[in-house]
């Protein structure tokens, strides 16, 4: 697994030993990336149910400002450290504006005076229908100073999320047995 673009194009990502984590395919995430290629540099994201770190990564090597990842297994959020180095060393930079939180995706707060422009959420699948909801209705409460704010959210292609409030914009990935990714904006 690799950072597909930007400054830290090619970095390898580590990822723990134990089956802690699923990370976000390469294929996936360039998509993403791609479709998200305007609405990245310079901007501040979040990353919930980090795992690797690998979408968080991926913004930082294409230009984005800082950000905040979300891990609450203590394996995962360590190798998503070494990971954050690699990726800093890689781009000449340092961590600085960058924070790891080891906690459940579902108690964070994004603070008020650091609102993401995007927001990265690929929870374990089995648990993806159960904490959309309470996910998108705790960012529509948070992010009320930011509307323009989009969220990530990745999820098996045989299930469709329709939170109130929220819009997807685009879907990308085939496949009901698939990763995919849908993109939403607030209504």
């Amino acid at each position: 697994m690799r950072i597909s673009g930007g400054g830290a194009r090619g970095v390898t990502l580590l990822v723990p030993k134990v089956d802690v984590v699923r990370p976000a395919t390469d294929g996936l995430r360039q998509a993403v990336f791609s479709c998200l290629a305007a609405h990245v540099a310079g901007t501040r994201f979040a990353d919930l149910f980090a795992g690797t770190g690998a979408y968080g990564l991926e913004a930082l090597s294409r230009g984005a400002a800082g950000g905040e990842w979300v891990e609450q297994n203590a394996r995962a959020t360590a190798c998503l450290r070494k990971n954050l180095t690699a990726v800093c060393k890689s781009l000449g930079r340092d961590e600085r504006g960058l924070v790891v939180h080891t906690m459940d995706a579902l108690s964070w707060q994004p603070p008020a005076d650091r609102l993401p422009d995007l927001v990265f959420i690929d929870p374990p699948y089995e648990l993806g229908e159960a904490v959309a909801p309470k996910l998108f209705a705790r960012l529509m409460t948070a992010l009320a100073a930011r509307p323009e704010t989009l969220v990530v959210f990745e999820l098996p292609g045989e299930i469709t999320l329709a939170p109130p409030g929220w819009v997807c914009v685009k879907r990308l990935g085939k496949g009901a047995r698939a990763p995919t990714a849908m993109i939403f904006r607030r209504e």
